[in-house]
């Protein structure tokens, strides 16, 4: 028993200086930094990238959000890559304006297998961008998102996440769940690394990349979450990610626990594949860079399904200690709220707090505030079970909401 004592208590100061240091760096978010001073001062020309499979209802509403962007038309040209469609997609896209490249290729579905394909034609054709911006078909932007990014390329950033924000946030409370997940980590994960000087991450949809960046490799990405690989692949080479707060990008989110099981478990399992795959290189790269924002890659890496088995490991042994008559009933109840609290109770006044902050309307999501601690424990339960059974094939999200941009800016 005194053997069990003592592990658990290593365990217990693990956890605890991991989580403290994430609680000081999201501290950080609160500060106001000067912006960054121009390097250039030039309007930079985009191509503007939309992988969709089977998007019709979805996909016109956000090219036309794009035709009305707030930035000189001739600077930019819209594709979408219509990736094994079986609908209306490619002609829906091509009478909203887009230019339209179609693919067929059933054994290679992933979203990252379709910019690869797409980015190695422009490649070879040697194409006169300066850089491109990727979303989702099902989302709607702000019409300054395009200056927003090229003010960034002026200021000498090459990779750079946008700030993804939720068109159908009070749809159920799954939506207001994904709404409080990503409004929370726009602010304590990406704009507070962004202040310190580490790295954000890329964030699935609504960034830009120097297209130079890709000439070398294209696209390379082989697990089912490319934006974190993406991102984990700069960071093991020393390279920074930027952020940009006013590059808002709405994104449709499942309305349904199923599809959100779904989805939920596909970025789990790449974020395994992940785990598996580059865990070793950012260690590596701690070594050979010796700077945080390393250290801080490679504990985003082993923060979430490590720490969450460390978690179980932690709640396990309290249970065998009280079965041995090691610790009393107070003491596992004590104990097991200190690892339940912050992980259900916190996120909620958390959430409340950013909402004050980024001004977002509290009483339309009050439904979802109180059902925040069940989507989080689903998510608990996804990784549980990603542990032992993971499936690698893709699975489609259908988007439907039918959102244009002056409904939601």
């Amino acid at each position: 028993m005194q053997y069990l004592y003592i592990i658990q208590q290593a365990l217990v100061w693990l956890v605890t200086i991991f989580w403290l240091y994430q609680f000081v760096v999201s501290i950080c978010s609160l500060v106001k930094l000067k912006d960054k001073p121009l390097l250039v001062n030039k309007d930079h020309k985009f191509m503007v990238i939309i992988p969709a499979h089977n998007e019709e209802s979805v996909v016109a509403n956000l090219i036309e959000s794009l035709t009305e962007q707030n930035y000189p038309k001739n600077l930019y040209d819209i594709y979408v890559i219509a990736d094994n469609c079986t609908d209306k997609t490619a002609e829906v896209a091509r009478n909203a304006g887009a230019i339209v490249y179609e693919r067929f290729d059933e054994k290679n579905r992933t979203k990252g297998h379709a910019l690869n394909w797409f980015l190695k034609q422009k490649i070879e054709e040697k194409a006169d961008y300066d850089a491109l911006c990727v979303f989702d078909a099902d989302n709607i932007v702000h019409e300054n998102f395009l200056r927003a990014m090229n003010k960034k390329l002026c200021q000498g950033e090459d990779v750079v996440q946008g700030y993804r924000d939720i068109k159908n946030p009070t749809d159920s409370w799954i939506a207001s769940g994904y709404a409080i997940f990503y409004w929370t980590m726009n602010r304590f994960y990406h704009l507070a690394r962004y202040n310190l000087g580490l790295s954000p991450l890329l964030n699935g949809t609504g960034f830009m990349v120097k297209f130079d960046v890709l000439k070398p490799t294209g696209w390379d990405t082989e697990t089912l979450t490319e934006d974190i690989e993406f991102s984990l692949k700069r960071i093991i080479e020393g390279k920074k990610l930027g952020w940009a707060t006013d590059a808002i990008v709405y994104d449709e989110q499942p309305v349904g626990f199923k599809q959100s099981w779904l989805q939920r478990s596909r970025w789990t399992v790449g974020h395994i594949q992940c785990m598996n795959r580059y865990t070793k290189e950012l260690a590596g790269a701690v070594k050979e860079h010796k700077t945080l924002m390393n250290v801080d890659g490679l504990l985003y890496m082993v923060g979430s399904i490590p720490m969450f088995i460390l978690t179980l490991v932690l709640l396990a042994i309290n249970f065998i200690m009280y079965i041995g008559n090691g610790m009393t009933l107070y003491d596992l109840f004590l104990n097991c709220m200190r690892y339940l609290v912050p992980t259900f109770i916190l996120p909620i006044l958390t959430a409340i707090m950013i909402m004050l902050l980024d001004k977002k309307p509290i009483r339309p999501m009050l439904k979802g505030l109180l059902f925040y601690p069940l989507f989080l424990g689903s998510w608990l339960l996804i990784n549980f079970k990603c542990l032992f059974k993971r499936d690698l094939e893709w699975e489609k999200i259908d988007h439907v909401r039918d959102i244009k941009i002056n409904e939601v800016a």
